[in-house]
């Protein structure tokens, strides 16, 4: 009698944990409101790993909303999605399989549902279309963590996404020196600098900030700025809040949030690399210039280094390239003081640099044929060092 009593309780014991593994649920969702948050959520996932929850977008309906949430334990993102809450509670779906699904439901206004059982059995419909599909445990999602919001700044978005756009190609994606694949957020007092660094090159972009903030010096991976990018508004009057914790950065905007994780370690100190001292000034059309340079790689084939050769005198830039392919020779008119100059450049760092400055023409700082090419504005907004390289003619 003691053993069925035991055997029994234990059966019972089992029963109770099965039904309190989850909670039905079940939301009602607009279509293109639910393919813009999975959307987003999904850019913190990434396509190398073998754990199906790192795949998982995590749908959390426990506090009167919806929150959408995904990581891969370097960045999380988490967004806001309307819906209609029918049943609460939360559930891990693959994100691209529901994405797929959704994208492909013919639905019109709040007319998808997804609503899931106890045992995580998921079942996605609208109108008369009908998928299931398993889901995961919500407890066992890699969940965001909670930081302490202890310094913050803000920006404008656009002026965030440019900032980026205008740095990041000089990141260095090697394993070499992994401090080069971040960018440099060096905040004092209203000026935030922003630093990007191969070992070739450098780009400096320098915003004024409508507030005095202390000082604020972090490195972020080039991974979660390039997502963040594809997220944020080019929208002028929206602003985003950055806030910077111990070794995490949170980026904080309209109903989504950007967690990344910090880069550990000390940034390459460049100070001594800010030279004001030139030689030869050069002021130039700036698209004319970049058409110049775009023009001679067409001689130049994948994984083919060869340089372009600036020969600056009087008041012509000619410029030259040679390679098995053939030779080409072009000339644009050019203001320059100071001394004559022959020096050669990667053509494709002056292409990436000349593509990313607004301005109509350009100033160019030489000293000698062995050191950097300094392109910066009189307004010191920006600044873009290139190192030369040698070349036989």
């Amino acid at each position: 009698m003691l053993i069925y009593n035991i055997v029994k309780a234990e059966l019972c014991i089992s029963i109770i944990c099965l039904i309190v593994k989850g909670k039905k649920m079940k939301l009602i969702f607009n279509k293109e409101q639910l393919i813009n948050a999975i959307n987003i959520v999904s850019k913190a996932i990434s396509g190398k790993t073998t754990n199906p929850l790192m795949e998982c977008v995590l749908f959390d309906a426990s506090f009167d909303k919806v929150l959408l949430s995904a990581s891969d334990l370097e960045i999380g993102i988490e967004t806001k999605v309307e819906a209609n809450i029918v049943e609460d509670g939360k559930i891990a779906l693959e994100a691209k399989l529901v994405y797929d699904i959704v994208r492909k439901l013919d639905a019109q206004d709040y007319d998808i549902t997804i609503e899931a059982d106890a045992a995580y059995n998921t079942i996605i419909s609208s109108n008369n279309a009908i998928f299931k599909i398993q889901g995961f445990d919500p407890e066992e999602f890699n969940y965001l963590p909670k930081i302490e919001k202890n310094q913050h700044i803000k920006l404008n978005q656009f002026t965030l996404k440019e900032v980026i756009r205008q740095t990041i190609f000089s990141v260095s994606l090697t394993d070499s020196n992994k401090m080069m694949s971040g960018v440099l957020f060096d905040i004092n007092e209203d000026i935030a600098r922003f630093v990007a660094l191969d070992g070739h090159r450098i780009s400096i972009r320098n915003v004024k900030l409508k507030e005095s903030y202390e000082q604020i010096k972090v490195v972020v991976p080039s991974k979660t700025l390039s997502e963040l990018a594809r997220i944020i508004s080019s929208n002028n009057d929206k602003e985003i809040n950055i806030y910077f914790a111990d070794n995490y950065i949170l980026f904080e905007f309209d109903d989504t949030i950007v967690l990344s994780r910090l880069m550990e370690g000390e940034y390459f100190k460049i100070e001594h690399m800010l030279s004001s001292d030139y030689k030869t000034k050069i002021n130039v059309n700036r698209l004319k210039l970049l058409n110049a340079i775009d023009s001679s790689m067409i001689l130049i084939r994948e994984n083919d280094h060869k340089p372009i050769i600036l020969d600056m005198r009087d008041s012509s830039m000619e410029l030259r390239m040679k390679s098995s392919y053939g030779s080409m020779k072009n000339a644009i008119d050019c203001n320059k003081s100071g001394d004559d100059l022959v020096i050669a450049f990667n053509p494709k760092f002056f292409i990436d640099a000349l593509k990313v400055i607004d301005d109509e023409k350009v100033d160019m700082f030489f000293s000698n044929p062995k050191a950097p090419c300094y392109i910066r504005d009189t307004e010191n907004n920006y600044l873009y060092i290139i190192l030369p390289v040698n070349f036989i003619e």
